[in-house]
């Protein structure tokens, strides 16, 4: 009632059940356990709007619709329409990403009544914006499913995650940090072994062992070195005659 807008039927039912949601998860390193995942949906109370209020409490100071600049909008193409910071949308925090950048539910046409399309868009700390999808339970999806990583929000960004939260994506979801190549190639993750060719009989040519030259046997040596010896005798005998 304050804002003059209202929640977007799946974020309601969402409410409805439970007012916000936050699971943290850890990991264990020389058995001491250190948070990694954390996954969090503020609660109603906690739903608080941007660009309304003063960053400072200073008389004349700066705010975020003072940031607006609408020479982005020039090339944006096929991509969907930014948000605006002044009172073109209406935008709340849904996810302060541990000051990693802000998950925001954006009313983009505020103006000069609240339209329902929502969508959830992601603020980083550059303040720029970053598309992540048209409904609450489509990005409740993303959530699950990326573990609550952290920094698993610049995923979807042009210049991707930090190389250290890569680290961390490589060892729980390795698929997951390459969506691009998995949309581009539906087979590159798909276990291509071919038996034929591990369980493939090699052909080795058999060699030959070499027999070794065949000896007499033992009786037949004594055998032949007695005649010898008396063949010898005898010759000797006859000489001496």
């Amino acid at each position: 009632q304050k804002n003059s807008c209202v929640l977007p039927e799946d974020l309601k039912n969402f409410y409805l059940m439970t007012d916000g949601f936050q699971m943290t998860w850890s990991v264990k390193t020389d058995d001491t356990p250190m948070p990694l995942g954390s996954m969090v949906i503020n609660s109603v109370s906690k739903l608080c709007r941007l660009g309304g209020s003063s960053m400072y409490a200073l008389p004349n100071a700066p705010t975020l619709a003072d940031l607006e600049d609408d020479t982005d909008e020039e090339d944006n193409g096929d991509k969907p329409e930014k948000p605006h910071f002044d009172s073109r949308s209406l935008i709340f925090e849904l996810d302060p990403c541990n000051g990693n950048g802000k998950v925001c539910l954006v009313y983009k046409h505020a103006e000069p009544v609240v339209s329902p399309d929502t969508e959830i868009w992601f603020l980083d700390r550059a303040l720029y914006w970053h598309f992540l999808t048209k409904t609450f339970t489509a990005y409740y999806r993303l959530l699950i499913t990326h573990l609550g990583l952290p920094q698993w929000q610049y995923a979807f960004t042009s210049y991707g995650v930090s190389p250290q939260a890569k680290q961390w994506f490589n060892m729980y979801k390795p698929i997951t940090i390459n969506t691009a190549l998995l949309t581009e190639e539906a087979d590159s993750f798909v276990n291509k072994l071919d038996p034929n060719k591990v369980f493939k009989s090699k052909n080795k040519t058999p060699v030959l062992k070499k027999k070794p030259p065949s000896q007499p046997p033992a009786s037949q040596k004594s055998h032949t070195s007695m005649t010898s010896a008396k063949t010898s005798s005898l010759a000797g005998n006859s000489s001496r005659k």
